[in-house]
C-alpha cells in the first residue's frame, strides 16, 4: 500500500494516471528558485528548450546566458559566475554535460566547491530513437565520485520542481539528473521532499520479505511490480532515492535490517551507479544479498523508450523475477 504519512498520488497505479516529462518539473521549479533567489543564473549549451530553461529565459533574460554548443563553456563560465556570488544553473544534454566537460566540472567546479548546478537532461535510454550516443547511462558514476558534488534523481516532475527549489538555497556543488519521456506523476504538493532523505513510497502489511531501492522514472515501476508480487504472497518495501549523494544511510541500513534482501533498480550503468552506492554503505554497515537492475555493461541504441527499457532487463516483470531471484537465497 501506498505510504499513507506521504500523500502520494492516489492515482498513481492506474492507466489513466497524469503524466509529465520529470524535466519540465525542473523549468517550473527554476523560474520559482528564480523569483525567491535574485542571484540565480542560467546557463545553456543551445538547448534552452529542450532542457526546460526556455521559461526562465523570458522570464529573467538578463540573467539567462546561452553559451552555445560548448559544453566545455558552460560550466568553466558558469564556476567563474559562482565564484563571483551567483549560483548558476546550467543545463544540457547529460551525455554532454557531465559527459563531455567532467574534467571541467572537477576542476573548476568541485575542487573549488563552487556553487553550480549542473543538469543533465534526457538521461537514461529512454532517449529513444536518439540511439546510444546520446544515452547517459554512465553520468551517476561520473558525478558520485567526485568530493562535495550532491546527486539527484528525482523520481516524477513534482519532486523535480522541489529539488530545483531546494538546490537554490545550498551553496555546494550539484547534479540533477532528468528523463527526456513523460512519466507517471507520483507525488503531490504535499509530499515532503528534502536532499539526502529516502523515503518509503510503498509498504506491505506487517514485515517486507525484500527491500527494492529505485531512483529516478523507474520508480514507478519498482512500485507496480511491488503491487504484483503481492499477490504471490511476497511483500515487498519500496523506497524512492532521489538523494543518491549524499546517501540516506540510515534509511538503507534499516531497510536491509527488516527485509535482509535488498534489490536496486535505476536507469544507468549497474557498475558505479546508485546500486554500488548502496552496495558500498551495506558492505561497510549490514551485509546482506543484493540483486542490480540497470543496464549490464553495455551501450544504449536506438528505439522506443518502454522497448529499450525491456531489452535492458529494467523493466516490471524483470524486477520481479530479481525478487523472485533473491527470495531463494539464504
Amino acid at each position: 500500500m501506498l505510504n499513507p504519512k506521504l500523500k502520494l498520488n492516489p492515482k498513481v497505479f492506474m492507466d489513466d494516471v497524469a503524466q509529465e516529462p520529470i524535466r519540465k518539473g525542473f523549468g517550473v521549479g527554476l523560474v520559482q528558485a528564480g523569483e525567491k533567489y535574485e542571484n540565480i543564473v542560467a546557463l545553456c549549451a543551445d538547448l534552452t528548450e529542450s532542457t526546460q530553461m526556455l521559461p526562465f529565459k523570458e522570464k529573467f533574460p538578463n540573467r539567462f546566458v546561452e553559451i552555445g554548443v560548448a559544453e566545455q563553456n558552460l560550466v568553466t563560465v558558469a564556476s567563474g559566475m559562482a565564484a563571483m556570488g551567483k549560483r548558476p544553473f546550467c543545463s544540457s544534454y547529460a551525455m554532454f554535460s557531465p559527459g563531455r566537460n567532467w574534467e571541467q566540472i572537477r576542476t573548476t567546479i568541485t575542487y573549488n566547491d563552487r556553487p553550480v548546478v549542473i543538469v543533465g537532461s534526457h538521461a537514461g535510454v529512454s532517449v529513444g530513437p536518439d540511439g546510444g550516443t546520446h544515452q547517459a547511462i554512465e553520468d551517476i558514476a561520473l558525478m558520485r565520485v567526485l568530493p562535495n558534488m550532491i546527486v539527484l534523481s528525482p523520481c516524477d516532475s513534482i519532486e523535480a520542481k522541489k529539488a530545483t527549489m531546494a538546490l537554490g538555497s545550498i551553496e555546494k556543488p550539484a547534479y540533477l539528473r532528468l528523463a527526456r519521456e513523460k512519466t507517471a506523476i507520483i507525488t503531490t504538493e504535499e509530499t515532503p521532499f528534502q536532499i539526502g532523505k529516502a523515503e518509503i513510497f510503498f509498504a506491505p502489511d506487517g514485515v517486507a520479505h525484500v527491500g527494492i531501492i529505485a531512483t529516478g522514472a523507474l520508480v514507478r515501476t519498482a512500485m507496480l511490480a511491488a503491487r504484483d508480487l503481492e499477490k504471490e504472497g511476497i511483500k515487498v518495501k519500496v523506497m524512492n532515492l532521489s538523494t543518491i549523494k549524499p546517501l540516506d544511510t540510515e534509511a538503507v541500513i534499516n531497510l536491509a535490517k527488516e527485509t535482509k534482501k535488498i534489490i536496486t533498480v535505476e536507469e544507468h550503468q549497474v557498475m558505479a551507479g546508485m546500486g554500488s552506492a548502496v552496495a558500498e554503505c551495506l558492505a561497510q554497515n549490514y551485509p546482506v544479498p543484493i540483486e542490480f537492475i540497470g543496464i549490464q555493461n553495455k551501450y544504449g541504441q536506438s528505439g522506443k523508450p518502454e522497448e529499450l527499457i525491456e531489452h535492458y532487463g529494467m523493466g516490471r516483470e524483470s524486477i520481479k523475477e530479481a525478487v523472485r531471484k533473491i527470495m531463494k537465497r539464504s
